[in-house]
């Protein structure tokens, strides 16, 4: 007794298992998280050091390099980049995706301990943190109020908003941007200081003796006990300027004679504008595989708790939120499983013609579609964009089974059998196919599971879901579907009206169909140059098609990066962002908000646009107008970015090529032919290198002899210059019971040119005053701002957008071929961002592809017990893959993950259609039928149903081909492909595997004969 005997026998039980399913299903759906793809973020650990005044080339030789020593013996490293600019040193420490990140962030922290030994004594102690350095934001919540300065708007960013915030799971670090954090500016006037013989180190010698507070002790009675407090911190301008630096011969020197205090911001050179109005603003940054949902969700409810506490005139908001487009897509993709089940549906109908028989497949799609939840659960996986894309091929898939057992035993019942026997019948004629095509349909989504790296994480929920669904769907079709079969259907002896009009239709099909077929089968060496032109068309489309690693996708958000020549000031490269802003706000009127922001030398707009169907013009044509709006604004550069499909934690260009060299003049002497031939190059826009050698540099040379001779040491002169010119923190102070940093530096007024530095004088070991003139030369150069590396070697990462028509690979394929070209033997190139998951993913893919063909040929060889069956079979996959590129030709679509991983599920999806062909025509041969009239019955047979499930899976995927709104093309993609691969082989397969079988099958009849003949041969000769 199978499976469909024992449900038919035990109705109950059977209604039990699906009811089981169900249950757990919807346990399952209700547990499960939601997210905008699966997590394919790498573990990253960032370590930042900062050194204030330090050039890059003393932060690289003091701080980067021996921290990346140590860091490098860390096992599973993926990428080991680090950049040493003026001040800090930032090393971002990329691991493979099986490392753990808890472990991770351990392994860097010991590393980073043993390294601190090896570092400059008055450097800040390193910070490790679980953050991508360079990951974008995904919400920001700004903070503004009509009558508070900046200050008090960024103190209660930082003690309120800041501290309610970064206490969210998962987040990784909560920044504020536009942020003007309270200092002690310690203005000092080198002409007053020399007059009063007062140098930058005694000032900091004073604040040292002065401001500090030291732990008193107590004084006990017989009763009481009292602590003693030294109340010896200095917390006002007032103090401040009352510090006295010097007292001899009755003369007293304060700080006010030679300078003034002043409480203001550390650091005024960043500003942050929402539509043109000065706020602060504090960003999100979520850890890497972070549920970005479930962080936003939290943001918003502590926002509404903070709204309660904050002053009537502030006011927080959400300038922008990326979870609204997850949102936006995920619904996307929900509505479009309700379409495509309808559709199903419908098309059964019209194929059967009877609400009896079409109720008991359509039972068997919400059957599989909640079951596949609990599966999702068990895994760990999440409701996504692509495990919802997942459940949409599924809708198409999973009734096929169903439709195949219930159109048989259809049949049965309506030739006169009772429809328990039919039931029975029928079932077990068709339990050995069903088994077939769903074990082919996993082994399809089989190797995808042991695909490595970020194609292999995206891919495994899609593979294992659509796998479950399948698996579910067969046991329902197997179990349920015959039982409800038994109980619902019945003969009748009177057919509907609908039915007869009908009935016409599908009868002159199949003649049609018998006309046809045997007139090919007369001239089936036709299948041949059928199949070759599909091979030499393949290839074709293979090379035209571009690909990419995702299509763009329209995430309501336009980024204009600017960046400005080396040297520029923070008021330069300001009034240059505000420019951009402005053109901005005069190409896209429609936008909701328009964020500047301005920090240091650089330069940010991101316009937030309203949603898809709020607007006329899609992002990608906004994003197009303002690049030609600011190509004319060239006193700087102007970037316009849009967020990549999966590279979007990161920001960055779609290229990313890094050229690695022994040293810093080989990058130096081939930096700029290597950019020249880019720029030249149709293929890019808007081309630039990290690497800059434009920095203006004063560098000032001692004269040893002369400073030994006055009595001045090297280090007295480094110390009063740093104290002097690098804003240097000489201590802290507190307010309102918070702590602050004391930043002394000489007025920007009296420091403005380097002839400037002359006026400031230096005291040697007698204490006399001397000129820095005296002991110092001035000599005007150029630096690097920033040095890079990548993977210990000297790095420069040449960045690019791709120019219109053309693609990532394309794209990639230039850079190797300038690379070959310009480079010499000592280089090495790498790929980053975008451009590294791009090349990861189509090897992988390629070989995912190569290794599915094998495994359905050895699955199906192992059910037909035959070799020859399972070629006859594989002739469909040339014929989808053809159907599939013509398609993806015809309507634009790229080469890309979506449309690949479509590819590959054609294949399960052609074959069950051969195999449904192949099985039946082995029955009928083993009935004692001859090959060519078996293989014409069964063809015949399997017609309607072929069809019926055909047209159903392409149904549940029109709704993919046709999408629009959020995370609409890279549906659009797989649609595409499935589609076309399934209507053009479908069409020709009904041709060509009965042609196949005819050339390449066993003759079963003449097989038996020879044996037969054979036996009698060995009786006659005994």
């Amino acid at each position: 007794m199978n499976l469909s005997e024992l449900s038919i026998k035990r109705p109950v039980l059977a209604t039990v298992m699906v009811l089981i399913i169900i249950i757990f299903g919807l346990i399952g759906y209700t547990s499960l998280p939601v997210r905008e793809y699966p997590n394919v973020d790498n573990p990253i650990i960032t370590v930042h050091v900062s050194y204030p005044g330090a050039n890059a080339e003393v932060i690289e030789n003091q701080i980067t390099e021996p921290l990346e020593q140590n860091i490098n013996g860390i096992p599973g490293i993926r990428s080991l980049i680090s950049q040493s600019s003026q001040g800090s040193s930032r090393i971002t420490v990329e691991f493979e995706l099986s490392v753990d990140m808890e472990t991770a962030a351990n392994d860097v922290r010991d590393k980073v301990s043993i390294a601190q030994r090896y570092l400059p004594r008055d450097v800040d102690p390193p910070t490790v943190s679980k953050a991508d350095a360079d990951s974008d934001p995904i919400m920001q919540i700004t903070i503004q109020s009509p009558v508070r300065s900046m200050l008090e708007l960024s103190e209660i960013a930082d003690l309120t908003v800041k501290e309610r915030l970064q206490t969210i799971s998962n987040v990784s670090a909560v920044e504020i941007w536009g942020e003007y954090r309270y200092a002690m500016r310690l203005w000092l006037d080198p002409l007053r200081m020399a007059a009063y013989n007062i140098t930058p180190i005694d000032i900091k010698n004073a604040l040292d003796r002065e401001n500090i507070e030291l732990p008193a002790g107590s004084i006990e009675g017989d009763h009481i006990a009292q602590s003693i407090r030294t109340m010896g911190l200095m917390q006002t301008p007032e103090d401040f300027n009352n510090l006295i630096l010097v007292e001899n011969d009755f003369r007293i020197v304060r700080f006010r004679d030679v300078g003034y205090a002043e409480l203001d911001a550390a650091n005024r050179q960043n500003i942050l504008k929402r539509n043109g109005v000065p706020m602060v603003s504090c960003v999100i940054i979520p850890q890497p595989g972070a549920n970005h949902i479930n962080i936003a969700d939290e943001v918003r409810v502590r926002m509404e708790q903070m709204r309660k506490d904050l002053p009537e005139d502030v006011a927080i908001d959400v300038a922008f939120d990326n979870t609204r487009f997850i949102r936006a897509s995920i619904h996307e993709v929900e509505t479009t499983v309700v379409i495509a089940f309808i559709l199903v549906v419908a098309i059964i109908f019209i194929f059967l013609r009877n609400w009896r028989v079409t109720l008991i497949p359509a039972l068997v799609i919400p059957i599989s579609l909640i079951g596949i939840f609990f599966v999702m659960y068990l895994a760990g996986f999440s409701i996504n964009v692509l495990s919802m894309l997942a459940v949409v091929l599924a809708v198409g898939l999973v009734v096929d089974d169903a439709i195949v057992v219930t159109e048989n035993i259809y049949q049965k019942v309506e030739s006169g059998m009772d429809p328990e026997e039919a039931s029975i019948m029928g079932s077990k004629e068709i339990f050995f196919a069903v088994i077939s095509t769903t074990i082919t349909l996993v082994a399809i989504f089989f190797p995808i599971v042991f695909l490595e790296g970020m194609t292999g994480r995206l891919f495994r929920e899609f593979s294992i879901v659509i796998s479950g669904a399948v698996i579910i769907s067969s046991f329902a079709a197997l179990s349920f579907v015959p039982m409800l079969s038994s109980k619902m259907l019945a003969k009748r002896r009177k057919k509907n009206k609908l039915y007869e009009k009908t009935e016409i239709i599908f009868d002159g099909l199949n003649r049609f169909y018998d006309r046809s077929l045997r007139s090919f089968l007369r001239h089936k060496w036709l299948v041949l140059p059928v199949i070759i032109v599909s091979g030499v068309f393949i290839i074709l489309f293979w090379n035209m098609i571009p690909a990419e690693m995702a299509p763009l996708e329209d995430r309501s958000v336009v980024m204009v990066r600017s960046s400005a020549p080396e040297g520029a000031t923070y008021e330069f490269i300001r009034d240059y962002t505000d420019r951009i802003s402005e053109i901005a706000d005069s190409v896209a009127p429609e936008r909701e908000s328009n964020i500047t922001m301005t920090r240091g030398g650089f330069g940010m707009v991101r316009l937030v646009l309203p949603d898809m169907d709020q607007r006329e013009r899609s992002q990608m044509e906004i994003a197009d107008a303002l690049t030609l709006a600011v190509r004319n604004e060239t006193a700087a550069r102007a970037f316009v970015q849009q967020q990549s499909t999966f590279g979007g934690r990161r920001a960055g260009m779609p290229i990313r090529y890094v050229l690695q060299a022994p040293n810093i003049e080989k990058l130096q002497e081939f930096i700029p032919p290597f950019m020249d031939r880019m720029n030249a190059s149709p293929y890019f826009q808007m081309s630039d290198v990290d690497l800059k050698f434009t920095k203006p540099e004063t560098r000032i040379l001692i004269d040893r002899d002369k400073a030994a001779m006055l009595g001045v040491s090297t280090r007295d002169i480094g110390q009063t210059l740093q104290y002097a010119l690098s804003g240097q923190r000489m201590g802290y102070f507190y307010m309102n019971g918070k702590q602050y940093q004391i930043l002394g530096e000489i007025n920007r007024q009296q420091r403005n040119t380097p002839v400037d530095l002359k006026t400031i004088y230096i005291k040697n070991n007698a204490g006399q005053m001397i000129q820095m003139d005296n002991l110092v030369k001035l000599e005007e150069s150029v630096a690097p701002p920033q040095l890079y590396r990548y993977n210990r070697f000297n790095s420069a990462t040449i960045s690019a957008g791709l120019a219109p028509g053309y693609s990532l690979g394309q794209g990639l394929e230039e850079m190797d071929r300038i690379a070959a070209e310009v480079l010499d033997e000592t280089f090495r190139t790498a790929l980053e961002g975008e451009s590294r998951n791009f090349r990861e993913s189509s090897s992988s893919l390629l070989f995912a592809f190569a290794l599915a063909i094998v495994l359905i040929f050895l699955v199906m060889a192992a059910q037909f017990e035959s070799f020859k069956d399972p070629f006859v079979i594989m002739f469909t996959v040339p014929l989808a893959l053809f159907g599939a590129l013509l398609f993806m030709w015809l309507f634009g679509i790229t080469m890309n993950i979506y449309s690949q991983i479509g590819i590959i599920m054609l294949i399960g999806l052609v074959t069950k259609n051969g195999i449904l062909i192949v099985e039946f025509a082995n029955q009928r041969q083993n009935a004692g039928i001859n090959k060519l009239r078996a293989i014409i019955d069964a063809s015949l047979q399997r017609l309607r149903p072929i069809l019926m499930t055909s047209i159903s899976t392409v149904l549940g995927l029109l709704p993919l081909m046709f999408a629009t709104g959020e995370g609409a093309n890279g549906r659009i993609a797989m649609g595409t492909a499935v589609v076309g691969g399934l209507l053009i082989s479908t069409l020709l397969t009904l041709f060509l595997i009965p042609a196949m079988y005819i050339y390449l099958s066993t003759d079963r009849e003449a097989k038996e004969m020879k044996r037969l003949r054979k036996k009698q041969r060995d009786l006659d000769q005994d």
